[in-house]
């Protein structure tokens, strides 16, 4: 099963011919798949991880994890992982670590390897040295870690020493990237004296530490919060190995969903149902305020679209990766599409406020751009390039535009195997067509 997809440098999409109508299986969530893999690593025994997600990002955190001594086994076509987790042990007194463009690996790996005895270094593509760290840094600073950014920057690449872990509370900033924060709690558990997290500032993105907590309880470890600002994990807990099943991802659900919206047309995904704990779920709530009908269910969401869609005001802070995705709709709606609250996601995988702001524009649209999100005027849509900064969102939502109006051609549109890697063949499937 080949990860890198034969993409073309650009890819023109084409409209379709009628609404959508189609029920469609979507890959594991990224989410849940980097959180399953690090807490299977410190967990005592082997875990099998069903519906795991085989990506660029995914796949970077396994590969981190071999480096560390710790044996994963990738299933590719069964969508499985198997780890055999050392207990809290990190067995490499040396490691360097890779990761890619990946968040969620870099963040996660900083805090685990502080646990280790030794020297690690984490390193990424030159995205990822643009990518702050220094909160996390100064976080297990205050544990007694030896943590910098080697540059000097505040970002990749860092260098730890582990074997110095002294303290059990972090004071930390919550307003830049909730991973930092996920990050300190996965390892709470195995610090002597547990772990005590006070937050300064608003807390961005609270659905994911959320998962965060729930992923932690599924394996075995309590962990607490008084109303998101001060969290406590209780030390002296070891996670359990356990067979854990991974949910379809909800940020890659958006993409169809809006497909719906775009298309006047039916889309329902399957086995991502009401009760899920990925926070972006929630972005149906929002196609539903535009005028289109949600219909949830236990094992599944369908979204029915209609035209035009109307003009919203959203606050994304708690699912920002759908920023992309619904300020590719707004081309379609009757009135203009403001979101706020989002100035962290200038941090991601591009500035992604700017980028968005960008092509839109490249499109012919009128847009506003603020420090903290954007506001979108509908227009008429004129045909372009459009540029996806190396980011799979980008790619993705533009294409869903590109269903529903003619001349929008992807550039790079293999950025998707991030998270995504056969997301053009699945949409073309969704359409009732093959991709050539």
């Amino acid at each position: 099963m080949s990860l890198h997809r034969t993409y073309p440098e650009r890819l023109a999409i084409q409209p379709v011919e009628r609404p959508v109508d189609t029920d469609v299986r979507l890959p594991g969530s990224k989410s849940l798949t980097n959180r399953a893999l690090v807490l299977a690593a410190l967990a005592r025994g082997t875990s099998v991880l069903e519906g795991a997600l085989w990506s660029e990002d995914s796949l970077v955190m396994v590969d981190s994890l071999r480096r560390l001594g710790i044996a994963v086994e990738v299933d590719a076509p069964a969508e499985r992982m198997i780890v055999h987790g050392r207990g809290g042990e990190i067995p490499a007194e040396r490691a360097e670590l890779f990761v890619g463009n990946s968040g969620t690996t870099a963040r996660f790996l900083t805090a685990m390897v502080a646990l280790g005895p030794g020297e690690y270094v984490i390193d990424g593509v030159p995205r990822m040295r643009e990518r702050p760290i220094q909160p996390l840094l100064e976080a297990l600073q205050q544990l007694g870690v030896d943590a910098v950014s080697i540059a000097g920057t505040g970002c990749p690449p860092v260098r730890l020493r582990g074997g110095g872990i002294r303290g059990a509370t972090v004071r930390m900033r919550g307003d830049v990237s909730s991973q930092y924060l996920s990050a300190l709690l996965m390892i709470g558990p195995y610090l002597p004296q547990g772990l005590r997290v006070e937050l300064e500032g608003e807390l961005v993105s609270v659905p994911y530490v959320e998962m965060t907590l729930g992923v932690m309880a599924d394996f075995g470890v309590e962990a607490r919060h008084h109303g998101f600002r001060v969290f406590e994990v209780p030390g002296g807990q070891v996670y359990q190995a356990r067979q854990y099943e991974i949910e379809p991802d909800a940020s890659a659900a958006s993409y169809f969903f809006a497909l719906a919206a775009a298309t006047g047309g039916r889309v329902r995904v399957l086995h991502l149902g009401e009760r899920s704990r990925q926070g972006d779920v929630h972005f149906v709530e929002l196609l539903q305020r535009m005028g289109c009908t949600v219909i949830r269910e236990p094992d599944a969401i369908t979204v029915i679209g209609r035209r035009p869609l109307r003009g919203i005001e959203a606050d994304m802070n708690a699912i920002s990766d759908t920023v992309p995705t619904l300020a590719a709709l707004a081309p379609l709606a009757e009135g203009p599409v403001v979101i706020r609250n989002v100035q962290h996601i200038r941090y991601k995988e591009t500035d992604r406020i700017a980028a968005v702001a960008t092509e839109l524009r490249r499109l012919g649209l009128a847009v506003d751009e603020f420090a903290d999100g954007l506001a979108i005027y509908p227009g008429s849509v004129r045909p372009a390039v459009i540029r996806t900064y190396q980011d799979h969102r980008m790619a993705m939502s533009f294409a869903v535009l590109g269903c529903a109006v003619p001349g929008i051609v992807i550039d790079d549109p293999g950025c998707v195997a991030k998270t995504f890697p056969d997301f053009f063949e699945r949409l073309e499937a969704a359409l009732g067509r093959s991709r050539r």
